[in-house]
């Protein structure tokens, strides 16, 4: 994964850390965490009902995806998620190099 994903710093000159940063430290925060109870607990206190709900969705449909045998519409027809988000979450499986997903799934099935 690359080393700079997001590099903003703070147009109000305090002593933010870089974003980069702040990510680093909710992962590190994230690995902490003993069983879906505890990561359940965090994520309600963290996110946002929608938060939540999209990134749900986008689990499901990354799921969906990597099982096969549905086109686009019928996942959107299935989860109600975009056609739009269906792609990127496509995109994210098939393109990009995080393949944070496809990780999670192998693990998954592993285990």
């Amino acid at each position: 994964m690359p080393e700079q994903r997001h590099t903003r710093t703070s147009s109000t000159g305090s002593n933010k850390p870089k974003e980069n940063a702040i990510e680093k430290e909710l992962f590190a925060a994230l690995i902490t965490l003993k069983d879906a109870d505890e990561c359940c607990r965090f994520f309600y206190d963290l996110c946002t009902p929608k938060e939540l709900s999209d990134m749900a969705e986008r689990w499901w449909v990354a799921r969906l995806l990597s099982e096969g045998g549905l086109s686009y519409r019928a996942i959107h027809q299935l989860t109600g998620v975009s056609v739009t988000t269906i792609g990127r979450v496509a995109r994210f499986l098939e393109q990009e190099n995080y393949k944070g997903y496809q990780l999670v799934l192998d693990k998954i099935k592993e285990g």
